[in-house]
């Protein structure tokens, strides 16, 4: 990887002397970034290319240089590939478009090109990319019509079109890169490969990255949650809308879908979610200038009520919180402020503030050791001197370990005054949401930091009668478990399940119902009928054999009318249970992260009320219980209006008991239990029903 960015020598192959062409866009870019090696243009219809002697092919080059940039039509770079590994070329970079983002013939020319990169052990980025630029060496081997700016963001983007916008935007908002990375279709190069990369350059301080998928799921999350220890990650990710997820039939399936599980893997990494490519940047911005804050609390400062009351309704949406200043911070803005401006946080120094009297409230509001961040408004008043006042603000916050952004409004009459903060490292925005947007990003950063060490708990189950099961059932030729079977996995993982004895006819159904004592619940056992309330097949409260009899008459005639193919198996019967909260707990298995969890509000109202939280399996016992307090119904766990409190402690070992039997078992594609019955504290829970979906 180090030759992509630091090689001795570069060979442009398809160099170019027609203007407009990407072959000398491309040297000319090399040129005029002021790169210090040794370049080679290669094209045998030409003897020079802007004045360099021009070879016929990387073969007659003079040596073999460490990186080959191709800009060659489809069809001919495989063949440069090979003669890049006869000279033992050790990377290359294949701006060349028309592989599989062009249709079946480019997915088998790609193919091939990736079989050939690694018969000989080259890296190769790319194909069908915009290339790369390195700031500190410096080299430009893209074929942009802009440099990047240097800096300390390191940016990589699938999109070649993105970043050319980046680059123009980060021009017009002084933005610097140490590294820009244009991935393409990740033939080889892929975005932990980059990171890992990443994690060793000197220049870089923080990593951007727009992506539209990951092409290894464990490697990233490995590669971004060792990477985001020292420098932030922030991914844009694109394309994870329900509308692009797999149809499933499950619970869990039918509320998860890609976006979910992307959110939970950042969340596991540690790499920061940017909602939109203005986030994206405001949070680079953020970052490569300020520390994080070390806490939630904020103070503000501002000459107008307005903005004041906007950013402190912001700060609580965002769960960060206005801090509340010392005495000894109130008694000195008090000495020093007009008698008619507010002393306490958001602290207003009054429409007609000069210079000094911002500098009083930064110098007292800043130090204040119940201040983690500040926060400076300005807005143009007539008397306002809005350049002196930001001198006045970069002076009193030079040196200081907390974060401080500023928003000096007004745009054009804000300008002059945007580049002094910019000067002194401190980051300007429009409007006070995108400053708080940015604080409780970085604020999530230094909770990711804070976290303790995620420690796994395993329990003594009972394995091999889990294979068991599992194997006979893909003997059958059946990939769904039946109700029964599905409880035994669960039984042999030590979660604790209704009592259920499966009746293939009336006479068995009685004997069962005598053995576990009346009341009981009744339900059809079909493995074709997923979701059993939906065409009658439950009966509950069932107090007699009268009863009984009319339950199981009226659940198996209802399966024969909603589906009169299926095969009935009979009936289940289950003792009824205490009054109790129900949960749903599920997996599915997400292509890219594998086992996704999934708690929420259960019953039949949870794909209509949609109260869930997801993790990736598996999860630590502070992640379980983490899950439940995501839920908006969480209160009704804790206990409601006199009620006394669910067994939470029970609901977490749960999780994490099925946490463990998904991770065991990664043939299980889909399950639900629908619902954990939650019983009073101490009391614990039951499953009362479950559906576990194989792999074929």
């Amino acid at each position: 990887m180090e030759a992509f960015f630091r090689p001795r020598s570069v060979a442009v192959v398809g160099a170019s002397e027609k203007p407009g062409k990407v072959g000398r866009v491309v040297l000319e870019n090399i040129l005029r970034s002021g790169f210090p090696g040794r370049v080679y243009p290669v094209n045998p219809n030409h003897d020079t290319v802007l004045d360099l002697t021009c070879y016929a092919s990387v073969s007659d080059l003079p040596e073999a240089p460490d990186l080959a940039v191709i800009i060659v039509p489809a069809p001919l770079v495989r063949g440069v590939l090979e003669e890049c590994g006869t000279r033992a070329v050790p990377a290359a970079v294949v701006i060349t478009a028309g592989f599989k983002e062009s249709g079946r013939e480019g997915y088998r020319r790609e193919i091939e090109l990736r079989e050939t990169a690694r018969r000989y052990g080259i890296r190769v980025l790319g194909p069908n990319c915009l290339g790369l630029a390195d700031t500190s060496t410096p080299l430009n081997a893209t074929f942009a019509t802009r440099a990047p700016l240097p800096g300390n963001v390191a940016f990589m983007s699938q999109s070649g079109a993105l970043c050319t916008a980046v680059l123009g935007w980060s021009e017009e908002n002084h933005l610097g890169f140490s590294r820009f990375i244009s991935l393409g279709n990740k033939m080889d190069v892929d975005e932990s490969d980059v990171l890992e990369e990443l994690e060793k350059d000197a220049n870089t301080s923080v990593i951007a990255a727009y992506l539209e998928g990951v092409q290894d799921g464990e490697r990233f999350l490995e590669a971004a949650a060792r990477v985001g220890r020292s420098k932030p990650v922030i991914v844009l990710k694109a394309g994870v809308t329900q509308a692009g997820a797999r149809a499933v039939s499950s619970h869990t399936g039918t509320l998860a879908g890609s976006e979910k599980a992307y959110n939970a893997a950042f969340r596991r990494c540690g790499a920061l979610r940017a909602e939109t490519v203005e986030d994206l940047f405001m949070l680079c911005r953020g970052f490569s200038t300020q520390p994080p804050p070390r806490g939630p609390r904020v103070g503000v400062i501002t000459n107008a009520g307005g903005p004041g009351i906007i950013a402190s309704d912001a700060l609580e949406r965002s769960g960060l919180v206005l801090a509340s200043l010392s005495e000894e911070t109130t008694a000195a803005l008090r000495s020093g402020l007009p008698e008619a401006a507010s002393v306490y946080n958001p602290v207003d120094v009054l429409g007609d503030a000069g210079p000094e009297r911002y500098r009083l409230a930064v110098s007292r509001v800043l130090p204040d050791p119940g201040v983690d961040a500040l926060l400076v408004i300005l807005t143009p008043q007539a008397m306002t001197e809005v350049e002196e006042t930001a001198r006045a603000v970069a002076e009193e916050a030079r040196g200081a370990e907390k974060t401080v952004f500023t928003v000096f409004m007004g745009g054009a009459e804000s300008a002059c005054a945007e580049e002094i903060l910019r000067e002194a490292g401190i980051p300007n925005f429009q409007f006070p949401e995108e400053a708080v947007r940015t604080l409780r990003a970085m604020r999530e950063y230094t909770e990711y930091l804070s976290r303790p060490h995620r420690t796994i708990v395993r329990f003594d189950v009972e394995r091999g009668k889990v294979r068991e099961t599992f194997d006979s059932v893909l003997a059958q030729g059946r990939k769904e478990l039946v109700e029964v079977e599905a409880r035994e996995v669960l039984a042999a993982y030590g979660l604790p399940v209704a009592r259920t004895l499966l009746a293939t006819n009336l006479e068995e159904c009685i004997r069962a119902a005598r053995e576990i004592g009346y009341p009981v619940v009744v339900k059809i056992a079909s493995p074709l009928i997923l979701h059993k309330t939906e065409v009658g097949g439950v009966v509950v409260g069932i107090r007699d054999t009268d009863e009984l009899i009319n339950a199981y008459e009226a659940v198996t005639s209802a399966a024969r009318k909603f589906v009169p193919e299926t095969s009935i198996w009979g009936v289940l019967v289950q003792e009824m249970l205490p009054p109790s909260r129900e949960l749903i707990v599920g997996m599915s298995r997400d292509a890219q992260f594998g086992p996704l969890l999934m708690i929420g509000l259960g019953g039949i109202y949870v794909e209509v009320l949609g109260d869930v939280s997801f993790r990736l399996a598996p999860v630590s016992e502070e992640e379980a219980l983490e899950m439940l307090r995501e839920l908006k119904s969480y209160g009704l766990l804790k206990g409601a209006r006199g009620e006394r409190a669910a067994d939470i402690d029970a609901v977490v070992e749960s999780i994490l008991r099925i946490s463990q039997l998904v991770t065991d078992f990664p043939e299980i594609a889909e399950m639900d239990i629908n619902p954990l019955r939650v019983l009073e504290e101490g009391k614990g829970c039951l499953a009362a029903d479950a559906r576990i979906v194989l792999k074929e």
